[in-house]
């Protein structure tokens, strides 16, 4: 099984630690680089150094947030190939829809029982597990 890295950017540590938690839980090893917000996330993308395979990213944060993050990571020639997955809270069908025409590769709503986010943590890393994902 090879390892992937995800780039997390959520600036709730309670969701970080939750996710990594999750990750652990499964077994999973993967390489998780993190941001706390969308700013954070561009200026670790263009240093270039070491990118991530998948982006997972909430939509409500502070300077920056997921919409706009994802306007400039489609914008840039060199990141608008990695996949980004919008994970959130917000169930707004305006939200939901402005993320695709933004050509994201998936919307996740957190669910409220821990064990049901397990599962789509669990869905997600073993479909980009099987999925052939761009090595940058």
């Amino acid at each position: 099984m090879e390892n992937l890295s995800f780039l997390f950017i959520e600036d709730d540590e309670i969701e970080v630690l939750k996710f990594k938690k999750s990750l652990k839980k499964l077994g999973f090893t993967h390489r998780i680089l993190e941001a706390k917000n969308g700013e954070e996330a561009l200026e670790i993308l263009r240093k270039k150094e070491d990118l991530p395979n998948v982006i997972l990213l909430d939509l409500n944060m502070p300077k920056m947030n997921g919409l706009e993050f994802l306007k400039e990571l489609k914008d840039d020639i060199h990141l608008r190939y990695i996949p980004a997955i919008i994970v959130t809270t917000s169930n707004n069908h305006q939200d939901m829809l402005e993320s695709y025409k933004l050509g994201i590769a998936g919307y996740i709503i957190k669910p409220l029982r821990y064990e049901d986010y397990i599962a789509k943590i669990q869905c997600v890393v073993d479909y980009w597990m099987v999925n052939e994902v761009i090595n940058f």
